[in-house]
């Protein structure tokens, strides 16, 4: 008859041969990533290519986090132009909830890009100099991204194509927003659609031109702001608003940025400098929400 085991004791080693408990890892289930792989994470943020676009030009210390904060600014200006984006096509569908979500989300999206000036906003001549050479040519002017974001709140230019002609991908892609209507001019479709008297001339412009601020349009706009104020329009109406003062604030933003580290100096890459940053800091966007509350 054999004999029952012997019980082992709490506090006695298990036996090398007998298996190890399952235990979850501390930070989640175990997902058996072997050597030479990825994680998901990086498989789907890319994180390792992120931290390595950062090719220095300088041995000055500060030039990283110029140069990752306006790496950081053309990923805010892509997510900013895909929420435009889609709240035009939604607008053009008559399709007033997405296109209101959309728009909402780009005002965090913008406060976001606007804090991004904080690490840069208090640079002196000397620092900014110190690695200023680095940029060469190059000036935030020559970016495809925010040119499409301007092109979006209506500010065309077939001029501003040209320093884009020797990359045929970004080139392409701009004229093609050259010669679609503005986000504003689907917000203004919109309202005639509604039974607003939006201009025929207004409505059938050449989009391809900046748009430019309509007495009618004025007119439009105080008529939807003295109704209800609960109305949709009335509410898409502030929500428009909450984003042109948001890229106001980021013209200012650029300006006295620029004006602190480089004084009146003229721009990398020939840009006009502080005079050209001046001149947009005193225009609105979408000009007529502006005008019309005069008239409430």
């Amino acid at each position: 008859m054999s004999q029952p085991s012997p019980t082992r004791s709490a506090h006695q080693a298990p036996s090398p041969d007998a298996a190890p408990p399952e235990v979850e890892p501390p930070f989640g289930p175990d997902l058996s990533i072997g050597a030479g792989t990825t994680t998901p994470y990086e498989d789907y943020v890319r994180a390792s290519v992120l931290t390595h676009l950062q090719q220095l030009q300088s041995d000055d210390p500060g030039e990283m986090v110029f140069l990752v904060t306006t790496q950081v600014m053309e990923l805010w200006f892509t997510v900013i132009v895909h929420e435009w984006q889609t709240a035009a096509d939604a607008l053009r569908r008559d399709d007033l909830p997405v296109a209101t979500d959309a728009l909402r989300r780009s005002t965090w999206e913008l406060e976001a890009l606007n804090a991004a000036w904080k690490p840069l906003a208090r640079l002196t001549p000397a620092q900014f100099n110190a690695y200023r050479g680095a940029l060469g040519e190059g000036s935030g002017f020559q970016s495809a991204m925010y040119r499409r974001l301007e092109f979006l709140l209506g500010e065309k230019s077939a001029s501003m194509l040209v320093p884009h002609r020797g990359s045929a991908e970004d080139h392409a892609a701009l004229e093609k927003a050259l010669h679609e209507p503005s986000l504003y001019d689907e917000v203004l479709r919109l309202l005639a659609r509604r039974g607003h008297p939006v201009p025929e001339a207004v409505l059938r412009r050449d989009v391809a031109e900046r748009y430019e601020p309509d007495p009618a349009v004025e007119e439009v706009w105080a008529a939807v702001f003295a109704g209800s104020q609960d109305s949709e329009l009335a509410r898409l109406g502030e929500l428009l608003t909450d984003v042109a003062e948001l890229v106001w604030r980021w013209r200012n933003d650029h300006l006295v940025a620029t004006r602190r580290a480089m004084g009146a100096k003229m721009g990398t890459g020939g840009s006009a400098g502080v005079a050209w940053l001046e001149k947009r800091a005193r225009k609105n966007v979408f000009p007529e929400l502006w005008t019309a509350r005069s008239h409430v």
